[in-house]
């Protein structure tokens, strides 16, 4: 059975009081860890003054004893100790920037301070991030994971599992019925929102409603899943679907946009939901290029509403509370590292998702009649 990073700690403590001296590999081989996991472990415990460590060795301060290692001592409150959290995010553009913020407000609220790693969407530099925020004396972790569609490998499983320290899930769903369910979760209800634009559109006369989404995004799948399930449940017929190529570029806009209006005239679309502000505005502007006047021949909600605002008909969007999943993401941590031992062990797990809203705009207009 894996052993908790806590019991992990014991265990280490017994095997090096007890011998005196051990090798690191030695030390991993007898845990059934990797020798990066080992490493991490004792950086800790000698970080608290209770191993002393040196080239690839691990010592117990007093020599071989048989007596058994004290208990891990309680994390200080952040108002006592400066508790340092890392983060973790993809990048640190709008939407990245508001977990952040709202994660850093927690975080100084109690005295603490945020370290950021940014991966640059590339899943193999997750982590050398955490590893680069341990090492510079992380306490617990905020990660938003660059996985591809949103769903991790299993060696992206273990890593996390494997963690050293408490960690907390940012704005990824974490897959029901597998391991990663034993960690903290809080994220935006992107199910919801989607479905709240469909039910906003329909509420409004707009029968035919299409969705236009990037196939490489994370928060593709879950857009898809609220929009079909609204659709269903408003007993909707769902327009072919309308994906955008992985690359932002006018040929795939333009690619997109002679899509759509085929759908305007064969399958009577009215509106679309188009997942990102980016990617809305560029069809928005296409679309009126056209000559198709917006809202009148066809409205557009926007998914994310950083930019949404500020297109030339501005346009309604769903809007995901990024900033506020970043504090409450913040606060969960701290509260399981100011609660010591007994709170990182005891205390259930959270799952929170958080419901976006829905910022009504010119783009979506009045109620019409088909």
């Amino acid at each position: 059975m894996r052993l908790h990073v806590n019991q992990r700690h014991t265990r280490v403590l017994e095997l090096v009081r007890a011998r005196g001296s051990l090798r690191m590999t030695e030390l991993a081989e007898e845990l059934g860890v990797s020798a990066v996991t080992v490493r991490r472990d004792v950086e800790a415990l000698a970080g608290q003054g209770r191993l002393l460590r040196a080239h690839g060795t691990v010592t117990w301060p007093g020599g071989p004893a048989d007596v058994a290692p004290a208990a891990p001592p309680a994390a200080k409150p952040a108002s006592e100790g400066g508790t340092v959290l890392g983060m973790v995010v993809p990048s640190m553009e709008h939407y990245f920037a508001e977990l952040a913020h709202g994660a850093r407000e927690a975080v100084t609220a109690c005295g603490g301070r945020l370290v950021l790693g940014i991966s640059n969407y590339l899943p193999a530099e997750d982590p050398v991030q955490v590893g680069l925020l341990l090492d510079a004396g992380a306490q617990g972790l905020l990660l938003q994971p660059s996985w591809e569609r949103g769903l991790p490998t299993a060696d992206q499983v273990q890593q996390l599992l494997d963690l050293p320290v408490p960690a907390v899930l940012m704005e990824r769903r974490i897959p029901p019925g597998g391991r990663l369910a034993e960690l903290d979760g809080v994220r935006s209800d992107h199910v919801f929102g989607a479905a709240a634009a469909v039910h906003h559109l329909a509420d409004l006369g707009r029968a035919g409603i299409a969705l236009l989404v990037r196939r490489d995004s994370p928060t593709a799948p879950l857009v898809r899943e609220g929009y079909e399930a609204a659709m269903a449940a408003r007993e909707l017929a769902q327009p072919d679907p309308v994906e955008m190529h992985p690359a932002a570029d006018p040929v795939g806009y333009d690619t997109a946009v002679e899509h759509l209006t085929q759908l305007m005239q064969l399958q009577g679309v009215r509106a679309v939901i188009v997942h990102n502000d980016q990617d809305a505005i560029a069809v928005a502007q296409r679309l009126r290029a056209r000559g198709l006047r917006i809202p009148e021949d066809i409205a557009v909600v926007a998914y994310e509403d950083e930019l949404a605002g500020m297109a030339d008909v501005p346009l309604t969007a769903v809007a995901p509370p990024r900033r506020a999943v970043g504090r409450m993401a913040a606060e969960l941590l701290l509260a399981r590292l100011s609660g010591g031992r007994s709170a990182a062990e005891d205390s259930p797990r959270r799952h929170v998702a958080l419901l976006p809203r829905l910022r009504v705009r010119e783009s979506t207009g009045p109620r019409t009649e088909d």
